[in-house]
């Protein structure tokens, strides 16, 4: 018996098989652009289309995360109760008001007036910013970041948490665990958390081998720090030095620029809420005793709302909150994204605020760090630029790492959020959205800073790219769509 033939016919209806249980399985409750891709995938590569499906094809936490993450929402929920602090500003948009009630109603906490917010834009100050705060600790100091080195950039960090580690405050720390797994520094890291004393946990551990699986490409991309529960920073920047000690990184002289907030008043309590939800899905353990029902007195009269978001919720909380602001907008958006690969939502909505003749303005690097996003955020350019947005080019070899939108002259959002399909359906994220004119004027100088340092990226250099570029753009785009 020829069993050459029988092995063909088997591959034969293997391969049939494969294609229709895909066109019944993918689509189901998956945007059509993400469908669309793995389908191709799988009917151009089958049998390795169907080893990445079973790998990343499911954009969800495992079922015992998410029964945690529904643990966490009900928390933040009742939390929420508790955070109507401060004094609102008057005279708020109505449009506005149904963009905060949203984002609760999403899973974000209240927004809270009183606050006071500013930028530290330089990338070793806010460092050495961080940690003069720590070492005005009193009560506990609570580190959650997406990378956390201990480097010579990060050493007064380091120390300033050794110092009050040593007083016999608590510090607690939680750090991603695919970031920072493969980079260099991570056992050196690891060991003086240990030496310090600190409590540390890492944020989705991929550990096979302790029961701990889910999609290795899930990841906690958040950068926050509570001290007492009255000082906070949050933003786009990690624990690391700017090269983040990368030899790729060093050979090419990049270095990342990046943008903190530091906040006070009673924000700072709905940050904290974020990093206790973080820290009991970690660790399992609730720490009932930090007092979350008193807000100290803010520095100033900013009203502030945070929006997390993430695999964990039912909807891209930070997709939704993007698109409301920018169909709110009247006069001028200026968006600054390291990653900026917009869903067909994001993509109209720009177009849209242009035709309505609002002024937008992008922000991005002219040199990438990770290959795929960055042809995939360059196949959108022709797009934008025939729809009116001005993009301007961040020189190399620095890559432009601020997460910012303004809108208008009141409303600004900063926080850990890209504006790619990563940020909106893997990552979890953290947002600030702040209402004031000072802060977004704050905003407004960052963003001026960076558009004298660039240049402006016009439709006929762009349309003069070389074929190979606008190949390998276009197939970045189709593979950025694979959730």
């Amino acid at each position: 018996m020829d069993w050459t033939w029988w092995v063909l016919a088997l591959g034969v209806v293997v391969d049939i098989v494969i294609r229709i249980a895909a066109i019944i399985i993918i689509p189901r409750n998956r945007r059509p652009t993400a469908a669309m891709a793995w389908l191709l995938a799988i009917f151009f590569i089958p049998y390795v289309g169907v080893v990445l499906f079973l790998l990343i094809g499911n954009p969800r936490l495992p079922r015992a995360r998410r029964r945690k993450q529904d643990q966490i929402n009900e928390y933040i929920a009742e939390t929420s109760d508790q955070l109507h602090f401060g004094t609102l500003r008057p005279n708020a948009p109505e449009w506005l008001r149904s963009v905060v009630a949203m984002n609760q109603e999403l899973g974000a906490l209240p927004i809270s007036g009183d606050n006071g917010a500013h930028l530290i834009s330089d990338y070793q100050e806010s460092l050495d910013a961080m940690a003069d705060s720590i070492r005005e600790a009193t009560e506990y100091v609570h580190v959650e970041f997406y990378i956390l080195q201990s480097d010579a950039s990060t050493d007064n960090f380091f120390r300033a948490l050794e110092e009050v580690a040593a007083r016999g405050i608590p510090v607690r720390v939680l750090f991603d665990h695919w970031a920072n797994r493969w980079k260099p520094r991570y056992r050196a890291t690891i060991k003086r958390l240990d030496a310090m004393g600190a409590d540390w946990h890492l944020m989705l551990p991929m550990q096979p081998f302790k029961g701990r699986i889910q999609r290795p490409d899930l990841r906690n991309h958040r950068k926050l720090l509570v001290i007492d529960g009255k000082v906070g920073y949050l933003g786009s920047q990690n624990v690391t030095d700017s090269t983040y000690n990368l030899p790729k990184n060093i050979k090419r002289g990049l270095h990342w620029v990046d943008l903190m907030v530091r906040v006070d008043g009673p924000i700072v309590l709905a940050l904290n809420a974020i990093f206790l939800s973080d820290w009991y899905s970690e660790s399992d353990e609730i720490l009932s005793e930090i007092d979350m029902t008193s807000a100290a007195t803010g520095s100033g009269d900013l009203d502030c709302q945070i929006v997390p978001s993430g695999p964990g919720f039912e909807v891209e909380n930070n997709l939704r909150l993007f698109l409301a602001l920018v169909y709110g907008a009247q006069d001028k958006i200026m968006i600054v994204s390291p990653y900026f690969v917009p869903d067909e939502a994001l993509l109209l909505a720009v177009s849209a605020a242009c035709d309505r003749g609002v002024q937008v303005e992008l922000f991005v690097s002219e040199e990438g760090d990770q290959a795929v996003v960055y042809h995939a955020q360059r196949s959108y350019y022709e797009a934008l630029l025939r729809a009116g947005v001005r993009i301007w080019m961040y020189p190399k070899p620095y890559i432009l790492h601020t997460k910012s939108l303004t809108v208008d002259h009141e409303i600004a959002v900063i926080g850990s959020s890209n504006m790619d399909m990563r940020s909106f359906g893997l990552n979890l994220e953290i947002s600030m959205l702040v209402r004031g004119e000072e802060f977004v004027a704050e905003v407004r100088a960052v963003e001026d800073q960076y558009r004298d340092l660039s240049r402006e990226l016009t439709l006929q250099e762009w349309m003069q790219q070389p074929l190979r570029s606008t190949v390998l753009d276009n197939l970045a785009r189709l593979s950025s769509a694979l959730q």
